[in-house]
């Protein structure tokens, strides 16, 4: 069996654990930050990034993330978690945790209000992926170790750059669980590669 984590400071979260489900796969909501250690691979759900990053940092999650990512674990960051993770953001000084070469805008879609879903064409995955973008980022630019998986309206919405995979829309809030299933594929191999 492998462990996959969901942070569960914000987003949602249940909906994350309902689509990882799999045979090999357990499912931990992530509350504390010892949990970690036993994790295989970790999920970011939306929210809020800058509330999200308050959450990290007051409950200490900062440096054992930092850790996570730099021993090569898989992450997935969707919509707020993408934030998350991008090295820069369009706007803000700082970024957050930096653990992909890409420049991410946050709400580059509009508000609230200007919600909606869409098919998108998702390299190694299908043709037909439902997203549904809620006051979306954008990955605005990608570093040569980045992998563009998806775009919508010319606008890149899903990257990969090794073990760390990003999109901007929320695949949790539809029934479609392909791309969490890539993402679980992805902590397969992880754990099947020869350590160095």
């Amino acid at each position: 069996m492998m462990n996959i984590g969901v942070l569960a400071l914000q987003g949602a979260v249940r909906e994350h654990v309902k689509a990882l489900e799999a045979p090999d796969v357990e499912v931990t909501v992530i509350k504390k930050v010892e949990q970690l250690e036993q994790m295989d691979g970790l999920v970011f759900p939306g929210g809020e990034s800058t509330t999200m990053r308050r959450l990290i940092n007051l409950y200490g999650f900062y440096e054992p993330l930092k850790a996570f990512a730099a021993a090569g674990k898989p992450i997935f960051g969707t919509c707020a978690g993408a934030i998350l993770m991008a090295k820069e953001i369009a706007g803000q000084a700082e970024p957050h945790l930096s653990v992909m070469d890409m420049t991410v805008e946050r709400n580059a879609f509009g508000r609230q209000r200007e919600s909606f879903e869409a098919l998108l064409s998702m390299k190694g995955i299908g043709d037909d992926v439902e997203a549904v973008f809620i006051r979306a980022p954008i990955i605005r630019t990608t570093g040569t170790q980045v992998d563009v998986l998806a775009e919508y309206d010319g606008r890149i919405v899903a990257a990969q750059q090794g073990p760390f995979l990003a999109c901007s829309f929320h695949p949790e809030l539809t029934d479609d669980d392909r791309f969490h299933q890539y993402f679980v594929q992805m902590v397969r191999e992880s754990l099947a590669e020869p350590a160095v």
